[in-house]
Parts: C-alpha cells; structure tokens; sequence
C-alpha cells in the first residue's frame, strides 16, 4: 500500500481518509471518559485534601491507609496517568512526527507508567500495610 503524503490540501478535504479509524475513535472515546471519571473523583481527592490540611504525618497515613478512601485514591491515580498519556500523546502529534514521536512517545508512556505504578504501589502500602 503506498503511504499518502499528508499536505494541507489532504486535510482540508473532508473526503480524505488518513490514519487508523478505530484508533482514534478509541483514543477520542478515552480521552473523554478518563476526563469524566476524573471530574466525578474530584470531589473524593477535595475531600482527602481538606481533610488533610495541616494534619501530620500519622493523620495522613490514616485517612489514605483507610480502603474506602486509598483504593479509590489508587484507581484515580491509574486513570489520571493514562487521561495524561492521552493529552501528551495530542501534543506530541501535532509538533513531532517518524522516529522522533516514536521515541518522545515511548518516554511520554514510560513516565507515566512509571507515575502511575509508583503512585499505586506507594498507596496501596498504606492501605496493607500502614
């Protein structure tokens, strides 16, 4: 198949057909659903930073080592990690492209994965093990 060569007059066409159509639905569909599940836990991750407000070490550990409080903390934070992989992975489109987006999105994915990861590993020790 021979690759299209994407100018202006391609994407002002509203009959060209380039990239992945199931991709970017599923990037598209994604984005918007990691971003509602994000405003709906909002009111969870205010709640454990006024509650936290001013309190000490010891407090802290208690309020996020409770399991109704850290396990959706934890799920919050994979999905926050991956809505963040899906916004960068929009700048890097736009600005990048061959080699150099491969390899920026390959450390855009590798820093979150390694956000999300450390992020829940370190919540759910305080929850099992305080």
């Amino acid at each position: 198949m021979r690759e299209q060569i994407i100018t202006r007059d391609v994407v002002a066409n509203p009959k060209s057909v380039y990239g992945d159509k199931r991709a970017s639905t599923r990037h598209f569909f994604t984005q918007r659903v990691t971003g509602a599940i994000n405003i709906a836990f909002l009111a969870l991750l205010l709640f454990v930073v006024v509650r936290l407000a001013g309190q000490d070490r010891v407090d802290m550990v208690a309020v996020i080592g409770n399991a109704w409080i850290g396990l959706p903390l934890a799920l919050l934070l994979v999905i926050v990690a991956i809505h963040m992989r899906n916004g960068m992975r929009d700048t890097l489109e736009d600005y990048f492209h061959g080699r150099t987006y491969s390899l920026y999105m390959m450390l855009n994915t590798m820093f979150c994965l390694a956000v999300g990861v450390v992020g829940v590993v370190s919540i759910l020790k305080l929850v099992f093990w305080g």
